[in-house]
């Protein structure tokens, strides 16, 4: 629909919009911007007029067009309204530069659009906004808003095509405390991590923190989460043995003592990778906090003053111990650190393995699948 048509023969006898609006690239400015285009009060009313060219799509916020407006527009709607200033600061004028997002910024199903989710409605679909902003701001949710206040410090933005939006992490838990249906929110979880967009921990994480891990639609989530982050772990592993030439391990199997007891059975005897002629082992550290854990501590270790005790890192702690005295070199590698500097662990595991001919012989152990 060209912009600007005249519905009715009401808008004839409307002043035209100041030629300067045409280029805008966002056809929706909030009054502050409106004004600082030197549109006074008195003719954005005009425009907005019944008929006329233009639209008032939310409080102090303008649709410079008559047609509905598209997801983008509602989008930067949305953040317009969140984020113009408090009215003790109206007064000044808004730079030209200023999107007007002030700290707001999309969150929840929006976001996870931005950021690519598959499984996240597209922003035309969405009836919802979700927008993030500091706690400590006084807004009401308004027609397709949600404001969504910010329990803590806000988290640090990031840049989608061209409007600020909450990571991926908080932009989930946002997404999932408003979700009832626990295939959508498995969904929404796994493709998460199977996308590469964050690890299980992080978004354990965040969604421990937005109070909403003990929901009926996130329990069984959270652990469709933990198997696809699992997954994904191991696939990295194996494209970083095979990728930087390192020699092939056996897979997924289990240490034993030969004639004697389990090392711990396959909780604690289990390792990733093993080249047993070295006896070097590899384990994924695929922890993740879980209901009632404390996040405090949580990573690399649960030693220090005021950390509390964590389970799945006492285990991995004594496998290790139990295994180096058996002459075992076991290195520990994080999912993150795979995805992020593969080749950098591929040196560590290289190392590994050139230094043990300086060791002394490890202990004969009996390796079974896991």
């Amino acid at each position: 629909m060209t912009q600007n048509t005249p519905l009715s023969p009401l808008s004839s006898r409307l002043p035209r919009p100041p030629h300067h609006l045409q280029d805008v690239t966002h056809r929706v400015l909030s009054a502050a911007q409106l004004r600082a285009r030197g549109v006074s009060a008195a003719q954005t009313s005009a425009h907005c007029l019944p008929g006329g060219p233009w639209q008032h799509l939310l409080p102090g916020v303008y649709l410079l067009h008559p047609g509905p407006p598209g997801g983008r527009e509602r989008l930067h709607g949305a953040l317009l309204y969140a984020g113009r200033p408090p009215a003790s600061s109206r007064r000044t004028p808004p730079e030209p530069t200023d999107p007007g997002f002030g700290e707001a910024m999309v969150t929840g199903l929006a976001a996870l659009a931005l950021h690519g989710f598959a499984a996240a409605p597209e922003l035309e679909a969405l009836h919802r906004i979700d927008v993030l902003v500091p706690r400590t701001r006084r807004l009401r949710s308004s027609r397709f808003v949600e404001v969504v206040r910010a329990t803590a410090a806000l988290p640090e933005p990031v840049l989608l095509a061209g409007v600020p939006v909450a990571p991926v992490e908080r932009a989930l838990a946002d997404a999932v405390a408003g979700l009832a249906e626990a295939a959508e929110v498995t969904r929404l979880l796994t493709e998460a991590v199977r996308a590469g967009h964050s690890e299980p921990a992080a978004v354990v994480r965040e969604l421990s923190a937005a109070g909403v891990l003990g929901r009926p639609a996130v329990v069984g989530a959270v652990d469709a989460l933990l198997a696809a982050g699992r997954a994904a772990a191991e696939e990295r592993l194996y494209a970083m043995v095979r990728e930087h030439g390192l020699p092939e391990p056996l897979w997924n199997v289990e240490l034993r003592l030969p004639g004697g007891p389990e090392l711990g059975g396959v909780e604690l005897g289990g390792v990733d990778a093993y080249w047993p002629d070295l006896a070097v082992a590899v384990e994924l550290d695929t922890r993740a906090p879980r209901f009632g854990a404390p996040e405090k501590g949580w990573r690399g270790g649960n030693r220090g003053p005021g950390r509390a005790e964590d389970p799945q890192w006492s285990a991995y702690a004594a496998k290790r111990e139990r295994l180096e005295r058996l002459g075992v070199t076991v290195v520990h590698l994080t999912p993150r650190k795979l995805c992020e500097a593969a080749e950098q662990q591929a040196t560590v595991v290289r190392t590994a393995l050139m230094a043990a001919d300086d060791r002394e012989p490890a202990a004969y152990l009996v390796v079974l699948p896991r």
